[in-house]
């Protein structure tokens, strides 16, 4: 589940970067997995996802935003689930290891 504390205030300008998505008119099960997707299909439809997301004027935004508040589902910034489950465990045994 997506860490709500985490998400910003619900003020307009924090989510109007969502309006210049490249996946704005596209169907949601292109970047979220269906119950039970694995192997090829899953990597095929992940790759489409990212070809999207390469070209998305907002992927900064987006990555951003998914990684702050850890969303748990989907293609997100050009990452998958597991891509940014990486980012920020890496970020916390850094930032564990620092104040150690």
């Amino acid at each position: 589940m997506t860490e709500m504390t985490r998400l910003p205030k619900p003020v307009a300008s924090n989510w109007e970067w969502q309006y210049e998505g490249a996946c704005r008119s596209l169907p949601t099960e292109m970047f979220f997995h269906p119950e039970g997707e694995r192997g090829p299909r899953r990597r095929a439809r992940e790759i489409a996802a990212k070809a999207v997301c390469a070209s998305c004027p907002v992927i900064a935004q987006c990555r951003a935003h998914a990684l702050a508040a850890q969303e748990p589902y989907g293609i997100w910034g050009g990452l998958t689930e597991d891509e940014r489950l990486d980012i920020i465990s890496k970020a916390t045994r850094q930032a564990h290891s620092l104040n150690a």
